[in-house]
């Protein structure tokens, strides 16, 4: 008889979780469920493998012959990582396949000091990679790749991540990592390859980031399976297959595992929430619900789709200071957990306030809680005592009810009530946090597991537990292991995650091409072929890029046990020695967070005279003879400060910020100064990029940016003089002191720029609003990095008279507007890979100063800095009223709304990203005063917000309960959606259901809101909303660092 038993096992960081089930029986009341085991986690996980399982085939009396199949999770691997262990992790060398791209943004650029300086070992860039479209950067060169073996090889390198841009849509055409890997195979036999594509997706940086850790561990993790196999097969004598369970809620093969250890990362959270499911999938429809898995110190809560698998993280996710985007569930934790600590922490009219956590006894628990006779009063303490008539097997429940009599001895309540409210306070913790990670403002049900379910027992309903925003709250038998029960009943599946033309053809009918080859990969991954179905199906428009989509489907199915080989070869059998003496090199800890060894406080950003100017020129402040030298802090609170001006466009700053770091780590200085540095007849250069965000997040930088302003300053013979950035807002206001550097143009960087925000299109500047319909920045010119430029110039044909030679074709127009510029440049971005530098065309020192928004530098760093100041204070409710004191004081901003996001559409039109986000008024802070809003919870505001927007927000339209609507904030004021639990900006293409978030509305500079052409150009009309604009609040100028801080002693 065929072996039909699987057993499942987590080995966790305190207990080690077990349990055997027969699937034949899953609808038997027991689940299927023979037996089950837990005991503490052995220093030698295989032992502990060893003796669950062992105790788990005695307790059912059932032969090893029986078992088909054994999937463990752990945590081993990401704890290696976590600790930085050097035993443990082996140096890496990456070729990256980028052409001329990435080369100011280094493998681990953003890594911890400690971490890159270990892993981190060698770089080379080499030919290759492709454009969005699918057309080809570079040919790989065999030649390049040859040589790097060579090289890596003298190193003592053995682990290698090839990295190609938009790898992961390389699915049918030119495979070029898997070609490279080819050669190196050929050249360096011995050396373990990683293709960035197998292991993460879309996302250049962090999908090499995650390539990089799973390349470190390769060696170790090959040395832990062969341990859990030796320990299953040898010593057991089972003859089953072996997997593991990965981030999403599926399987591994033990051989795909052993080379992919980092899809194994983070499924503990998973194993919980899948087996959560299985224990009531009989019992509920097939519907979306919330897992809420209560352990000792936190609380675990997570997404459980219809599909069965749980959701996952949205965006990027980060392990030890390391940011990745491979898949892993969106679990989010709190406080909350059986060793937690409860403090009186006031009384008021008689009635207790309580705290609970974060802080925790943790494994502690039975030496310091009062039910075994300790002193700290913990959640365990609190839940026992309430449960008057439940009998329990934890501590004497006597001790803990003397304590507590002793606590409220004299207070004026008793402890009926102290535990009345213990009761609220865990249960609103609860609440909120399921009202965080529910994706519709609708009820979903609640599955409780974990030890930590009775901490929230309900003696006035019998002990059912009911909770705000739950539709039913589900405790089911077997909750305590059902880690392990998810790991025995996971499933298998197979991913695609690439971006195809829809040109000819509907969105539908390329879906179902791309759900095919998911179907493929998911049986090539071991699943039964008629068990597979699609669980997930997303198709994202690409901004800027005509008929395109990035396509991504899972496709997810039963795991065929009957045809994996069960034999593990002596390859496996690698002892941890192996690992190269290279990674046992010592390193210092340290941090790259500038802000982590310093008082935010007393910080003063260095400011001192220009050499050689005079301080008696007359026709300037004084301030105008001083400029501002660059730090990384001041760097890092700009860019802080550029998204939240963005209003929601202009892209992160963060690989811009990276890349600037970088620059000034290898010596570049970076100058700013104010406006009126400047002479009337001095030349104003300007910058900025344009393109898709897609593209940005997979293409790193070239020399796109400078490349463009050579074009321009060599055909006009001269040098400028300084440097402004075309708007502050997003990823761009960096784009003027990345080009004014030392290392680049090296000249100052104006305080200012020409929006004082974020705009769609590069015409609506300032310049345009006071000089009228014509073109005022020629020649202006865009490059695409990789050696096509085009340029659009005033004069005809007579031009080309000038001496100018070019390395590849060019396109030489001329134009009349600096709206017809645009036309053009956008015309041509989708032939240029959909993402170019553009330098405008200089213009006077005179000029500059009649049209700039000034000091606007200034404000970010303001802004930046009043957020790190409210973080260093612990006082992040209260950094919305400290960004409005950087901007002028309430006359000149006010928060609009504060509230959940519940609703997010958005569409592609001609390129820009349209659509609309609603968000609820919610209690933000967890201070409970004011309204009640969507979690019954109180509220500062009431009704809804609800804010269009294209690219940047244009309005922000108050909603009441009656639904009547009221314009509270429009263009070319700014309205800004910030994160409420750090302060930052969050960008339209992050709006998501569950964001708690505060709205801020700031002033528009009076360069648009002092003439009817300014608001023409930048006022709601401009962007098709037929109302009129009302201004916020009175314009306050920014104040100047450089002013501020010019006699300042720097003394940190």
């Amino acid at each position: 008889m065929a072996p039909t038993l699987r057993i499942g096992v987590d080995v966790g960081g305190t207990n080690t979780d077990a349990c055997l089930i027969d699937p034949s029986a899953t609808a038997l009341p027991n689940r299927g469920i023979l037996s089950w085991h837990k005991s503490v986690t052995t220093s030698n996980p295989s032992h502990g493998i060893e003796n669950v399982i062992n105790a788990l085939l005695k307790q059912a009396n059932v032969g090893s012959s029986s078992v088909a199949s054994i999937t463990i999770g752990t945590t081993h691997f990401i704890n290696a990582v976590i600790e930085k262990d050097r035993s443990r992790l082996a140096p890496v060398a990456v070729l990256r396949l980028s052409g001329p791209f990435s080369r100011s943004i280094p493998p681990g650029i953003d890594w911890p000091a400690d971490l890159r300086e270990l892993v981190c070992a060698h770089v080379a860039f080499l030919d290759g990679g492709l454009e969005i479209d699918g057309s080809v950067i570079r040919e790989p060169n065999e030649a390049q790749v040859k040589e790097e073996c060579i090289r890596i090889r003298s190193l003592g390198i053995r682990s290698i991540v090839v990295n190609g841009i938009f790898s992961p849509a390389d699915v049918l055409g030119e495979l070029q990592e898997e070609k490279v890997g080819q050669w190196i195979k050929k050249y360096y036999p011995e050396a373990d390859i990683v293709l960035s594509k197998e292991v993460a997706n879309l996302g250049f940086i962090e999908r090499e980031n995650a390539a990089m850790l799973n390349a470190s561990i390769l060696t170790f993790a090959r040395h832990t399976i062969s341990s859990f196999q030796s320990a299953i097969y040898h010593n057991l004598g089972l003859s089953c297959p072996v997997c593991l369970t990965q981030n999403d809620g599926t399987i591994l093969k033990a051989e795909d595992a052993a080379r992919l250890p980092i899809r194994t990362f983070n499924s503990g959270p998973t194993n919980s929430m899948c087996g959560a499911a299985f224990l009531v999938k009989d019992n509920m429809e097939k519907e979306s619900m919330l897992v809420v898995d209560i352990g000792g110190t936190t609380t675990d809560v997570g997404m459980l789709l219809a599909s069965g698998l749980p959701r996952q993280a949205s965006a990027f996710t980060e392990i030890a200071g390391v940011r990745l985007n491979f898949t892993c569930p969106d679990v989010k934790s709190i406080g909350l957990g059986g060793g937690s600590v409860v403090r009186i922490q006031g009384d008021s009219l008689g009635q207790p306030t309580l705290s609970i956590g974060p802080d925790s006894v943790g494994h502690l628990i039975s030496k310091h809680a009062l039910v075994f006779g300790g002193d700290v009063p913990t959640t365990t303490d609190y839940a026992i005592v309430s449960q008057e008539d439940s009998p329990t097997s934890i501590g004497i429940k006597q001790l803990a009810e003397d304590r507590l009599i002793q606590v409220v001895e004299g207070k004026g309540y008793d402890v009926p009530e102290l535990l009345k409210v213990y009761q609220a306070t865990a249960k609103h913790k609860l609440e909120e946090i399921i009202d965080r990670m529910k994706t519709s403002a609708e009820d979903v049900p609640v599955l409780l597991v974990g030890g930590g379910a009775m901490l929230i027992w309900s003696p006035e309903n019998d002990g059912e537990v009911t909770l705000k925003g739950a539709s039913r709250v589900i405790t089911p038998e077997y909750a305590g292991v059902a880690n392990a029960i998810g790991a025995a009943m996971a499933r298998v599946s197979g991913m695609v995650d690439t971006v195809l033309s829809t040109e000819g053809r509907t969105t539908q009918a390329v879906l179902q091409e791309v759900s095919k080859t998911a179907i493929e990969r998911a049986v090539a991954a071991g699943a039964i072929r008629d068990t597979v179905e699609i669980a997930e199906m997303d198709a994202i428009p690409i901004p800027y890029v005509a008929n395109k989509c990035r396509i991504i489907v899972k496709a997810i199915g039963d795991f065929d046990f009957s045809h994996v080989n069960t034999s593990f070869g002596s390859s496996f059998e690698i002892e941890i020695s192996s690992v190269s003496e290279y990674s046992q090199k010592k390193v210092s800890p340290t941090s790259n967070s500038p802000t982590s060894t310093f008082d935010v406080a007393s910080y003063i950003p260095t400011v001192v005279p220009t050499p050689g100017r005079s301080n008696t020129r007359s026709s300037s402040s004084e301030s105008s003879n001083y400029e501002w030298h660059l730090s990384e802090i001041d760097l890092e609170w700009i860019s802080i400060g550029c998204y939240i001006l963005g209003t929601g466009g202009g892209g992160t700053p963060y690989p811009h910020f990276v890349r600037l770091r970088e620059m000034m780590h290898n010596g570049a200085t970076v100058r700013i100064v104010e406006p009126g540095w400047v002479d009337d007849e001095d030349i104003i250069a300007c910058g900025g990029a344009k393109g898709s965000p897609t593209v940005s997040l997979e293409k790193p930088p070239g020399n796109e940016m400078m490349e463009a302003q050579d074009i321009v300053y060599k055909y006009l013979g001269v040098k400028p003089d300084a440097v402004i950035a075309l708007e502050i807002g997003g990823g761009n206001g960096l784009q003027g002191l990345i080009l004014g550097a030392s290392t680049n143009m090296n000249i100052p960087t104006i305080d200012g720029d020409w929006m004082g925000r974020a705009y769609p299109v590069a015409w609506q500047i300032t310049p345009v609003v006071w000089e009228g319909e014509r073109a005022l920045f020629l020649p202006t010119a865009i490059s695409d990095g990789n050696g096509n430029h085009m340029v659009i110039l005033l004069f005809d044909a007579t031009c080309l008279s000038k001496n100018l030679t070019f390395n590849s074709e060019q396109l030489m127009l001329s134009a009349t507007s600096e709206r017809q510029i645009e036309r053009a440049f956008r015309a041509a971005l989708s032939e240029m890979g959909s993402h170019v530098g553009c330098a405008k065309g200089p213009c006077s020192g005179k000029d500059m100063k009649t049209w700039v928004i000034e000091h606007t530098i200034s404000l970010s760093w303001r802004i930046g800095r009043s957020i790190a100041l409210c973080r260093a204070r612990n006082d992040i409710d209260h950094v919305a009223e400290a960004i409005i004191e950087q901007v002028g004081g309430e006359k000149a901003a006010k928060v609009l709304f504060k509230g959940k996001i519940v609703e997010v559409e958005r569409k592609t039109v001609k390129g820009h990203s349209y659509g609309e986000v609603v968000i609820s008024a919610a209690d933000v802070s967890g201070n409970g005063n004011g309204f009640t809003g969507v979690c019954g919870t109180a509220v500062e505001f009431k009704g809804r917000l609800k804010i269009p927007f294209k690219n940047e927000n244009i309005l922000a339209i108050a909603m009441s309960d009656s639904a009547d609507e009221k314009v509270v904030a429009s263009v070319p004021d700014l309205i800004c959606v910030c994160d409420a639990l750090t302060g930052e900006a969050i960008g339209t293409p992050e709006y998501r259901y569950g964001l708690l978030v505060f709205v801020l509305g700031i002033q528009g500079s009076e360069r648009w809101t002092s003439s009817m052409r300014g608001i023409e150009i930048g006022g709601p009309r401009a962007f098709g909303m037929d109302i009129d604009y009302t201004p916020l609040g009175k314009f306050e100028k920014p104040r100047s660092v450089i002013e501020e801080y010019m006699h300042a002693s720097r003394t940190y």
